[in-house]
């Protein structure tokens, strides 16, 4: 045991031997990934300006949004998933944002059999539907709704376990993945996952009552029918 690596990952006496420190410090590499948000939400802005450039200001934010999930889901979480279960060796870009995450939820760095499951499935079907949706969105597709709704859904159901897993551990077990600073669980555990559980909501009940006023119309203009 003295004789393995040490690490900033709570508990600290999780045995990682072969974790390698962080370059970059957190103000860097938080940086670099909202760099990365600023360019994601810059050529989708682009798309949408050439292909539908009299499209709504609120339905631009929601083809933001899912283009962001898309990046997220597929490239970032899904280098995780391709990763780990060696994910604390990692020095590239992605590595190190993941052991800065880590410093909030240590199960990424552990090969946690949650955190690996749920992100191999947003990574495999979140992210490329998402793209689909943004897509679907500019277009006015007919399917724009329930892809909306099933990856909204997905997408809040995974974060509300997320969230509820690692409560218990905390609760039940005693087991604490967070270290003990602040900042860490507001900032990254709480916060960076929050925006998955309050857009979704929101993105489901536009698309529940969406749906619900076109079946609503369907009934109606069937009624008539029968009526004539």
């Amino acid at each position: 045991m003295a004789d393995l690596p040490l690490h900033p990952f709570s508990p600290f006496i999780t045995e990682l031997p072969t974790f390698v420190p962080n370059t970059l410090s957190a103000l860097p590499l938080v940086s670099i990934f909202g760099a990365g948000c600023v360019v994601i939400f810059g050529v989708t802005y682009g798309i949408i300006q050439r292909m539908r450039p009299s499209m709504g200001a609120g339905e631009v934010s929601i083809a933001l949004w899912f283009a962001l999930c898309g990046c997220i889901h597929l490239f970032f979480e899904g280098y995780f998933s391709y990763n780990a279960f060696d994910m604390a060796s990692k020095t590239d870009i992605f590595g190190q944002l993941w052991k800065e995450y880590a410093l909030s939820d240590s199960r990424y760095m552990t090969q946690d059999a949650f955190t690996v499951c749920m992100e191999t499935v947003t990574a495999v079907f979140w992210g490329p539907m998402s793209f689909f949706c943004v897509y679907f969105i500019i277009a006015e597709h007919p399917l724009r709704h329930p892809f909306q709704l099933i990856i909204s859904l997905g997408q809040l159901y995974g974060d509300v376990l997320y969230y509820a897993i690692c409560t218990f551990q905390e609760v039940v077990n005693d087991i604490v993945y967070c270290r003990p600073e602040r900042f860490y669980f507001w900032a990254y555990y709480f916060l960076c996952n929050f925006f998955w559980i309050v857009i979704p909501l929101l993105l489901i009940k536009q698309s529940v009552s969406e749906t619900a006023k076109v079946f609503a119309k369907v009934k109606a203009a069937s009624t008539v029918k029968k009526a004539q």
